[in-house]
């Protein structure tokens, strides 16, 4: 769950959700012991849409971890963004509590989530035959000057470089 607004599949002329797109909440009601945590995952994502409302995009990462006895934890990806969260915890708590939420205290855990990176793929260019050969002819008749040389170089490399990659 993050800050921004959620979007809900509605069929905009009947005002029917789309058949199909049902979600967690299906999942939850057909299993009587995970029934029971159906309302609480409903109240969070309802204060996790109050707070998105009220705070800058820049906190979308952020997420409601728990409520309890009138404390609400956030969770932030970095100790950056708890800093720059922390000085919103007056407005926030504030909101919240006009929208009828009874919160006293905000608390802030910095969540770091396990990035996987993606590898790098290398980027390879197909030269043709053609070009390989043209490549190799303007080395060959560059001048052999000073000038040249790392050009000249350069140019031998790319033409040894395709050919033996062939």
């Amino acid at each position: 769950m993050s800050f921004s607004r959620p979007t809900y599949p509605i069929n905009i002329k009947r005002g029917r959700k789309v058949p199909g797109v049902s979600g967690a909440a299906d999942f939850l009601r057909s299993n009587e012991r995970l029934a029971q945590l159906l309302p609480t995952v409903q109240r969070h994502m309802a204060l996790q849409k109050d707070c998105g409302s009220i705070l800058p995009p820049i906190f979308a990462s952020c997420e409601v971890m728990q409520v309890s006895e009138g404390q609400l934890t956030l969770s932030a990806p970095n100790a950056a963004l708890a800093t720059k969260l922390k000085q919103q915890c007056p407005k926030l708590q504030a909101y919240l509590q006009e929208r009828g939420w009874q919160i006293n205290a905000i608390r802030i855990k910095v969540q770091v989530k396990r990035v996987i990176e993606k590898p790098i793929s290398e980027k390879k260019i197909a030269l043709t035959g053609k070009a390989l050969q043209s490549f190799d002819q303007l080395e060959q008749t560059l001048e052999k000057t000073q000038q040249n040389a790392g050009l000249r170089a350069a140019l031998a490399r790319l033409v040894n470089r395709h050919r033996s990659s062939d």
